[in-house]
């Protein structure tokens, strides 16, 4: 094997040891190539990556078809049954359970309205108390994973109040009594929990039957309800100045966005007997806001005057006209004292005894 001086590179027999130029000790020489250093190289051209694709992807949700499907693993939709502007509403039953429920399925605004959502789950809390066989209340709220917000409620059926209205044209003074005494008993139980339910409207209001065949009324909708009392930050999120209701059945503290309470729902309740009744509303206007001014400026039209075919004992409409005065200081206090009064002026025939109901009842 021949041997190298690694300083000056000369090459020597396999015997020799040093270099005698330099002096250095040599070392083995195989006489292979040489190693190679490789120069660094240029970057390579490179053609920009596709985008991955999302291997899981939340399914598009369509609020306002969801029949088929199971809500939350928990809730069969069976139909739609009704919707609204912000909301849609299915007949829904439990899958363990087999009970039907509403479920009532907010839309894509409303729950990303901060705001909005913060008063509905305040509402709900306070809405799942109030049980009463008169008032379809929340039985509860959800979300699921997808973000979708729904609420839970007895599933009730029968007819809306306004579609007999409309049918019939106007009631008859007994069953208008019965339904104002029923709805009063469920909206009392409200009032006591501090709950106004101010929307009240012949809308929201449902004609169930019984087994028997006989009719009750039932409550429908607390969702623009609020607290009676509130404080600094709920104030904040139910806006006072806000107008939130139906105008036709509105009471002049709310259309003007004042502080409320229980007698504005005794002023639309009372708004209400005189449509039952009637068949029309108290004031008359060519437009919604004419007729909103009507209630804030004029006296109602007077209810014999409405009907002349009718003779409605006088005392009736004194209980309407308590019941619609413009100041609630001057109406009933709670829903239970109109719906009483009520029951007592249609018994009253200005002292001959027996009145309206009594003719009809054999008393």
């Amino acid at each position: 094997m021949s041997q190298r001086c690694p300083a000056c590179g000369t090459l020597y027999g396999d015997d020799a040891k040093f270099c005698p130029k330099d002096g250095t000790r040599l070392m083995p020489f195989g006489g292979g190539v040489a190693p190679v250093i490789e120069a660094p190289s240029a970057p390579r051209a490179t053609t920009p990556r596709a985008p991955t694709p999302e291997i899981s992807q939340r399914p598009i949700i369509n609020h306002a078809n969801m029949a088929g499907q199971v809500l939350d693993g928990r809730y069969a939709i069976v139909k739609k049954v009704g919707e609204g502007g912000m909301s849609y509403v299915y007949l829904a039953h439990d899958v363990s359970s087999n009970e039907r429920y509403a479920i009532k399925i907010l839309s894509p605004a409303l729950s990303r309205d901060e705001n909005a959502m913060a008063r509905l789950r305040r509402e709900a809390a306070l809405g799942i108390r109030l049980a009463h066989p008169n008032v379809c209340h929340i039985v509860r709220m959800g979300e699921t994973e997808d973000g979708l917000v729904y609420v839970v409620m007895p599933y009730v059926e029968g007819e809306i109040l306004s579609d007999r209205n409309n049918r019939a044209g106007f009631l008859p003074l007994p069953l208008v009594v019965q339904f104002i005494s029923e709805i009063a008993s469920g909206l009392h139980v409200a009032h006591e929990l501090k709950i106004i339910h101010r929307d009240l409207k012949p809308e929201n209001i449902m004609v169930c039957q019984r087994a028997d065949g006989t009719e009750y009324a039932v409550v429908m909708d607390f969702g623009l309800a609020k607290e009676r009392k509130a404080g600094g930050e709920l104030e904040k999120l139910t806006a006072t100045g806000i107008i939130l209701g139906t105008p036709e059945f509105m009471s002049p503290e709310q259309l003007r966005g004042k502080p409320l309470d229980p007698r504005t729902d005794i002023y639309s309740l009372a708004l209400m007997t005189y449509e039952m009744l009637t068949g029309k509303l108290p004031f008359e206007g060519r437009t919604q806001q004419e007729m909103m001014i009507a209630r804030l400026r004029n006296e109602p039209i007077p209810l014999r005057q409405r009907r002349p075919g009718m003779d409605f004992p006088e005392a009736v409409e004194k209980v309407l006209l308590k019941g619609m005065a413009r100041a609630a200081d001057d109406r009933y206090v709670t829903t239970i004292e109109f719906a009483d009064a009520l029951k007592a002026a249609a018994h009253d025939d200005g002292g001959s005894g027996g009145g309206v109901l009594g003719r009809l009842f054999g008393r």
